[in-house]
């Protein structure tokens, strides 16, 4: 059996190729500039409404790459609660949504202060409010005190992906990554939150919850090397999306002996990705603004604001007669009226594809 990289001397001494890393570093670096050039241009509510719709994926797509599914209103509206926020239809949210969103925000909002034992054994009882990990009762807000291995497959064949640190380590360990997170340094906050992702997953220092609380510290440091508490990208949606990649590279690094280029590679790419995905996400916001703002004095009933607000969100399939009667709750008949209405107006047109059923959509001209 190959050696883990903590069973190394030295281990935490990482080097990687800047040759590969650098050009990359540039790149997210550059975009990230140009998205807090183009966020600075949103008016207030806008910016708002994007940091809460980013900050909602965030927390939701971080707790599904651990297989557990929140609910998305619930998300929302915790966060609005503790970010004050208002919005119409905001819900109730249990405690387990509430935690989750705790630690995140703490992570993002107070990026600037420092995280100690103390504050991560915090995040930690956050994340488990119940002492326990589904049926089972686990260590919360402390370090782990059992054996810690990753195994997938069928009781008696089962395979170990990975076996952490034994947990008489574990704070030993924890001690030396905290105190060089804690440190300032030459170092670049970009690089620091790879780094700082793949240290803590290596030492999995808790029971449960270390991907989500590997993926905070990340946040964190991005915050910092933001200067912002806003978050206009999520880093959790896009792991997510490269899930396989992600464990397929964690997999093959924690064999090597410090050398972790192909992890850092790996982390800038994904990065680079969430950002586009937030570019594309800000012109949109852009371009909906634009539209109500040029039709602030056309006449439009209820049922077409509504529609054509989804339609600007992100509207799921094809928008038909019977979706639209369906959504804004009236007859085909009315729907067909508000559709040819828009029409005429020059907001909708029909879909070019044609086919048996008329589907429209938003007339980009």
């Amino acid at each position: 059996m190959a050696k883990y990289i903590y069973q190394y001397e030295n281990w935490t001494s990482f080097s990687w190729n800047e040759k590969e890393v650098q050009p990359l570093l540039g790149e997210v670096r550059h975009l990230q500039g140009k998205i807090f050039g183009q966020i600075t241009a949103l008016g207030f509510s806008v910016k708002e409404e994007t940091m809460l719709s980013n900050l909602t994926l965030d927390v939701i797509k971080s707790s599904e790459i651990e297989g557990e599914l929140l609910n998305y209103e619930q998300v929302r509206s915790s966060i609005a609660r503790k970010l004050g926020l208002d919005y119409a239809g905001m819900v109730y949210s249990n405690r387990n949504v509430d935690g989750v969103v705790e630690m995140m925000l703490d992570a993002t909002q107070n990026f600037d202060k420092l995280l100690d034992e103390e504050r991560l054994f915090n995040w930690h009882a956050a994340l488990f409010p119940t002492g326990r990990s589904g049926m089972y009762k686990i260590d919360v807000g402390k370090y782990r005190n059992g054996e810690m291995q990753i195994v997938s497959g069928a009781m008696g064949k089962e395979k170990v992906h990975y076996q952490a640190p034994p947990p008489k380590q574990v704070k030993y360990e924890m001690d030396i990554f905290l105190d060089w997170l804690n440190k300032k340094n030459e170092m670049d906050l970009v690089i620091k939150s790879a780094i700082a992702h793949f240290w803590f997953i290596i030492i999995h220092p808790f029971d449960d919850g270390n991907g989500r609380i590997a993926r905070a510290i990340s946040d964190l440091l991005l915050a910092r090397s933001d200067q912002s508490s806003q978050r206009f990208y999520s880093l959790s949606n896009q792991v997510l999306l490269e899930r396989k990649k992600y464990y397929a590279i964690l997999q093959k690094i924690q064999h090597k002996n410090g050398e972790i280029t192909e992890w850092i590679v790996w982390f800038l790419n994904s990065l680079f990705r969430a950002l586009k995905n937030t570019e594309q996400t800000i012109e949109k916001v852009l371009y909906k603004n634009d539209f109500w703002d040029k039709h602030k004095n056309t006449e439009l009933n209820s049922r077409q604001r509504l529609i054509l607000n989804k339609l600007f969100d992100g509207f799921e399939g094809k928008l038909k007669t019977s979706k639209w009667a369906k959504i804004a709750k009236c007859s085909q008949d009315t729907a067909l009226r508000d559709i040819k209405d828009l029409i005429e107006k020059g907001i909708l047109r029909q879909e070019k594809s044609g086919g048996r059923s008329t589907n429209y959509e938003l007339n980009d001209e």
